[in-house]
């Protein structure tokens, strides 16, 4: 797999499918009298600037080691899923102030709640089937690349399908002689859009302050580690995400009576295996220690 044409092609899907689906939706909102499928427009045009963003990080990431950075560039794309995190929050807190707005006005009665029409309806239908489209596209391409970029990226294309859900409930009820329902569905989509901005964020921040893998992961290595031939027992094993990479420090220890060039061949093999059953792993550090005497 050629990961910078998968990479360039997944970037020219987002933006192009988002522009096409913004200027939809946006038309649909204004014509329609929707501010629901407005806020809903307005998300997906931050989808554009969330696509370029990840495109951009994970090609920084790519970049190999240099003298300044001999660990590599993976928290690259840490930092890029932290800003389209920011940027998903912006967005939902932006959506929600409109919905708050609007009701605040009908109940004042300095605004009237115009009811929509069926087009935005329409719109609301294409959007979740398009944007759910683009989602699973991007999540398999994220993965084949083991990218939190671009997996935070499929992440709010989901969010935007979700707020489609809203819009089409809330211009549902509206239709239906609800019309309050229209700016209660845009307070919806920014409870919607604010959790995925949550989880994104969190999940870039772990990676970016060397927190550990999960118990399960490390339970894992230790396993096939325990099963490697002449490793007597496992001392210290500590891991760190780094990015979308995991480095590992490792004590082992080994027959005490055995000559360092055994010694330093096991740790080789056990290198070398974990490296090989584990792809995420970049490099594991092993020291060897011997064993304790009966």
């Amino acid at each position: 797999m050629d990961e910078k044409k998968v990479v360039a092609k997944l970037s020219r899907v987002g933006i192009l499918g988002n522009v096409i689906l913004s200027a939809f939706k946006l038309f649909a909102g204004i014509f329609g009298h929707s501010g629901a499928m407005i806020s809903d427009a307005v998300h997906s045009l931050s989808d554009v600037f969330a696509t370029l963003i990840a495109y951009i990080g994970v090609v920084l990431s790519k970049q190999e080691a240099d003298k300044e950075h001999p660990y590599g560039h993976e928290r690259f794309e840490c930092i890029a899923s932290l800003i389209l995190g920011m940027i998903l929050a912006a967005t939902g807190l932006g959506i929600g102030y409109s919905g708050i707005q609007t009701l605040l006005k009908a109940r004042a009665g300095t605004a009237e709640i115009a009811i929509p029409t069926l087009l935005p309806l329409i719109a609301a239908i294409v959007s979740i089937l398009v944007k759910e489209g683009m989602y699973w596209y991007t999540m398999y391409y994220a993965k084949k690349l083991d990218s939190a970029a671009f997996k935070a990226d499929a992440w709010h294309h989901r969010s935007d399908a979700f707020s489609s859900v809203g819009s089409f409930i809330g211009i549902g009820a509206a239709k239906l002689g609800f019309p309050i329902m229209d700016p209660l569905a845009s307070l919806i989509i920014c409870l919607f859009i604010l959790k995925v901005a949550f989880d994104i964020s969190k999940d870039a921040l772990n990676k970016m302050t060397d927190t550990s893998c999960s118990d399960e992961f490390i339970q894992e290595v230790h396993d096939f580690i325990s099963a490697q031939p002449d490793v007597k027992n496992i001392d210290l094993l500590n891991t760190r995400q780094f990015g979308n990479k995991v480095y590992i420090d490792l004590e082992i220890a080994v027959d005490r009576n055995m000559s360092l060039i055994n010694a330093h061949n096991i740790a080789e093999r056990v290198h070398a295996a974990v490296e090989q059953q584990f792809p995420n792993v970049k490099h594991i550090m092993i020291h060897v220690n011997p064993d304790k005497a009966d």
